[in-house]
C-alpha cells in the first residue's frame, strides 16, 4: 500500500505591486525597482502584477530614460503583468504629441478650450505648430506661464503650469518647442498612446486585522468622483473619452479622495497616486510620497502584505 501524499499547501496569493508617481526621476525608479526585486524575490516577483499609477514625466530631469525603462519591462520580465496608467501629466504630454483619441461625438478639441479660456493668458497656452487641433491639456502643458513662483507648492515653475520644461530638455529640445514631436521616438509615442486611464483586477488579496481579504481593485491616477455613477465613470475612462477638457479621475483633488459609497457593497480597493502624499486608510490607498520633489522618495505598496517599499530603502544590509 503506497503512502498517501501529504496535502499540498495552497498557492500563495499573487503579488500586486502599485508604484507611485515617478516624475522623471530615473535613478529613483531604478533603486525602487531593485528594492522591490529584493523584497518580493524569486518567482513571486517574476510573476507579479505591476501597476504603475501614472505621472512618468515632468519635474525630474530624466523623462526620456524613465520611458526607456518602462518600455523595456515586458521583454525583460515576460512573466509579469504590467499596467501603465495615464497620469494627468502623461495625458498632457500625449495630447501635445497628438496621440489622444478624438472626441467620440465628432466634436473638435478646441470646443473644450472655451471653459478655461480665462486662464489662457496667465498660463501662456501653446500657440505653435499644430495647436489648432490640440486637446486643452497639451496646450497648457507646453505653455509658458507668466508667474515664476508656484506659491501653493513653494517651488519655481519649470516652464509651464505642468513643470514640463525638464521633459522637453530630456529629449534635447527647449521647453515649448514644436520640435518635440519629432524628437520623441516611436516606441515612446506608442507607450503614451497605449496608456490606460483605469485598470481593474478581481480577487486581489489584502492583509487586514481579520486576516486575508479578497477584494476587487480599481487603479486610477487621482481617484473616482464620489457623487457620480461608478459604472458610467469606468466606461468613460475605459473608452478614454476626450469630450471633457479636464478628466477629474486623472487630475481631481478633493472630489476624488473618497471611495464612492456604491463600491462599499463589494470590498473594493481604490488605489491612486497624484496627491503628493502617502495615505492608507482601509481600502483607499494613495501612493505618491514623492510628488515630483527631488528630496522626497518614490514609493510603492506591495499587496497582500500592504508593505511600503521606497527607493531610499537599503536592502543591502
Amino acid at each position: 500500500m503506497s503512502e498517501q501524499e501529504p496535502p499540498q499547501p495552497p498557492n500563495p496569493p499573487r503579488v500586486v505591486c502599485c508604484i507611485g508617481d515617478i516624475h522623471g526621476f530615473h535613478s529613483k525608479l531604478l533603486n525602487l525597482w531593485l528594492n522591490l526585486e529584493s523584497d518580493i524575490g524569486g518567482r513571486a516577483f517574476q510573476t507579479a502584477v505591476i501597476i504603475f499609477l501614472g505621472d512618468y514625466c515632468d519635474r525630474g530631469p530624466n523623462t526620456r530614460e524613465v520611458l526607456d525603462f518602462l518600455v523595456s519591462l515586458p521583454s525583460k520580465y515576460p512573466g509579469q503583468k504590467h499596467v501603465f496608467l495615464s497620469g494627468n501629466h502623461d495625458l498632457a504630454f500625449a495630447a501635445f504629441l497628438r496621440l489622444l483619441p478624438p472626441p467620440p461625438d465628432g466634436s473638435d478639441f478646441k470646443e473644450g478650450w472655451r471653459e478655461y479660456e480665462d486662464n489662457e493668458e496667465r498660463e501662456g497656452w501653446f500657440k505653435g505648430d499644430g495647436y489648432e487641433e490640440m486637446y486643452l491639456q497639451g496646450r497648457r502643458w507646453a505653455g509658458k506661464i507668466k508667474a515664476k513662483f508656484n506659491a501653493a507648492k513653494g517651488t519655481e515653475y519649470q516652464g509651464s503650469i505642468y513643470d514640463a520644461g525638464p521633459t522637453f530638455e530630456s529629449y534635447g529640445v527647449p521647453h515649448g518647442s514644436a520640435d518635440l514631436v519629432k524628437a520623441v521616438p516611436d516606441e515612446h509615442k506608442k507607450f503614451l498612446a497605449d496608456m490606460v486611464w483605469v485598470h481593474e483586477e478581481d480577487d486581489v488579496c489584502i492583509e487586514t486585522e481579520d486576516g486575508i481579504k479578497q477584494c476587487r481593485l480599481i487603479a486610477v491616477h487621482a481617484g473616482l468622483e464620489r457623487d457620480k455613477d461608478v459604472k458610467e465613470q469606468l466606461k468613460r475612462l475605459k473608452d478614454r473619452d476626450t469630450r471633457v477638457p479636464k478628466i477629474e479621475a486623472l487630475s481631481g483633488r478633493k472630489n476624488v479622495w473618497d471611495i464612492p459609497k456604491e463600491l462599499s457593497e463589494t470590498p473594493t480597493i481604490v488605489v491612486s497616486g497624484h496627491h503628493a502624499k502617502l495615505h492608507i486608510e482601509g481600502l483607499r490607498l494613495v501612493i505618491d510620497e514623492g510628488g515630483g520633489y527631488a528630496h522626497k522618495p518614490v514609493a510603492a505598496i506591495v499587496l497582500p502584505l500592504m508593505k511600503i517599499v521606497r527607493d531610499i530603502d537599503d536592502y543591502a544590509k
